[in-house]
């Protein structure tokens, strides 16, 4: 799995944002799947493990950046819920489009890094989402390696990891020996 985010943070270093994206998006069903009893990914699990593991890290990075020595409460809300991401993700990974017709967004839309200087990260311009996307992913990165920590020895995340795809350099018998495959 750590392969799998590597490839995210290389692919925004290699401006692949796309890849990165689609892979990001994909993550809480991947994780959702392994916390289930089944082994098997749903929406409902997509968006709880969402709110608990990658919502909070958006609210910590923009939490860091208020200056010290603020003397007032200041509320910080991650505006993608668990149910705006999954119902983006639907419509992105299914569709290859960034309208989702039950999103309370009329789009999301990620801003591409770099672009300009400017940094827009969850801000609501009229009735769109703009979200900076290595933000982005790093927050979900982020979230799957607190989560990694958390369950990795678990009988639950070993029974259905066993299963999770990866590089066996010297092959898979029976299929393939002394050649590398993904799988």
């Amino acid at each position: 799995m750590r392969d799998l985010l590597e490839q995210i943070e290389r692919g925004l270093t290699a401006n692949v944002y796309y890849l990165s994206l689609f892979a990001a998006l994909a993550m809480p069903d991947i994780c959702g799947a392994i916390d289930s009893a089944d082994g098997e990914a749903t929406g409902p699990g997509y968006i709880a493990w969402y709110d608990k593991w990658v919502g909070p890290r958006f609210v910590e990075s923009a939490q860091a950046l208020i200056p010290t020595g603020v003397n007032f409460p200041v509320e910080i809300e991650n505006p993608l819920t668990g149910d705006a991401c999954y119902r983006f993700r639907c419509s992105l990974l299914h569709q290859g489009t960034t309208q989702h017709p039950r999103s309370p967004f009329a789009r999301i839309l990620f801003i591409e890094p770099g672009t300009r200087g400017i940094e827009i990260h969850h801000t609501t311009l009229n009735d769109a989402l703009c979200i900076d996307l290595r933000h982005f992913c790093a927050e979900v990165v982020a979230g799957v390696r607190m989560w990694l920590a958390e369950v990795e020895g678990s009988p639950q995340f070993r029974a259905n990891y066993d299963r999770f795809i990866r590089l066996y350099p010297d092959g898979l018998p029976p299929y393939f020996s002394g050649l590398p495959v993904v799988g």
